[in-house]
């Protein structure tokens, strides 16, 4: 198959486009973070899951500092009850930065800094916990008719392997919507959305003819798993308002984006970008235990003791 996304029509209408031929600039970032954690009872009883710290930071700076990376400076949170150290986290802790700056731990301070002014951040809450699609759903007023990002703040992507950045690059030629596609065994497909799919013309994209939302090994069409990155068209808050409940007794992202597989003209389609960098799964216990592990043993800070320190205590380990 020829490379049909180098080869799609320059776009009309509202949201226009450059004078290259792109479609418009993607500038918004989408994080659904309304979900109550429940996996990490009760560890998330009174602090919301996306705040758990991976080393030395919550989970959500990770993401939030991702879109940044990727050139998305406007962030809108999807929250819920209960998410309020969400907001505080990114905004300004006075009492804090004058305590550190009386002490001049002017370390410690240009970290506490950072997160406030990472990005233009907003919130707005879901409501009714009705599933993925709903909470994106909840953004259509903030995001309006340009295409924008979803990250989810289960998936971590590892800043030496830019994710984002290249799904962008094929959601402005192709005007169509992106998801992040990775390889996983098939015993595992069944805890992921699966996309059926067809070469491009490129190696790392591919276009997507189908998806089903957590199939049995047996029927998945491929062992292409959806990971939590979404480069989407805005035609998808037209499909999600009639998309009815689906897995779960939840409105699916996954349902939503297999109306727009077949669906022609503007904002038609759907790419997958097939990403083969390292992510951290911290969606239960055991996966983020092992996604803090391996990020501190990075980290510049922590990293060469820590390194030091697992190989004794693996050596000492027995069954």
């Amino acid at each position: 198959m020829t490379d049909v996304i180098s080869s799609q029509a320059p776009a009309t209408g509202a949201q226009g486009g450059s004078e290259d031929g792109l479609g418009p600039a993607v500038t918004k970032a989408v994080i659904p973070a309304a979900g109550l954690g429940t996996r990490f009872l009760p560890a998330t009883k009174a602090t919301p899951k996306e705040m758990l710290p991976v080393v030395d930071k919550p989970a959500i700076q990770y993401v939030v500092e991702e879109a940044v990376a990727a050139g998305l400076g406007d962030v809108l949170m999807i929250t819920g009850r209960n998410k309020s150290s969400l907001e505080n986290h990114f905004d300004r802790a006075w009492e804090l930065e004058e305590a550190l700056q009386a002490k001049g731990d002017l370390l410690r301070l240009a970290r506490v800094r950072k997160s406030n002014v990472l990005a233009d951040v907003h919130y707005v809450r879901q409501g009714d916990p009705r599933g993925l699609g709903h909470a994106i759903a909840c953004a259509a007023h903030h995001v309006g008719d340009h295409p924008f990002a979803v990250l989810l703040g289960d998936d971590l992507i590892d800043v030496r392997d830019p994710l984002l950045s290249r799904m962008i690059d094929v959601q402005r030629r192709s005007r169509a919507s992106v998801v992040a596609l990775m390889e996983v065994p098939r015993e595992q497909i069944h805890l992921y959305g699966c996309a059926a799919v067809e070469p491009t013309g490129e190696d790392d994209v591919v276009r997507v003819t189908g998806m089903v939302e957590k199939p049995d090994a047996a029927d998945a069409p491929s062992n292409l798993a959806v990971i939590g990155r979404y480069v989407l068209h805005p035609r998808i808050f037209e499909v999600l308002a009639t998309t009815a409940p689906g897995r779960g007794g939840e409105i699916q992202i996954t349902d939503a984006l297999q109306t727009l597989t077949d669906a022609s003209g503007e904002g038609g389609g759907v790419y997958g970008v097939v990403f083969r960098g390292r992510r951290y799964d911290t969606g239960d216990r055991l996966d983020y235990l092992k996604a803090v592990v391996q990020i501190a043993c990075d980290h510049p800070d922590l990293g060469a003791d820590l390194r030091t320190w697992l190989r004794g205590f693996a050596a000492d380990l027995t069954d």
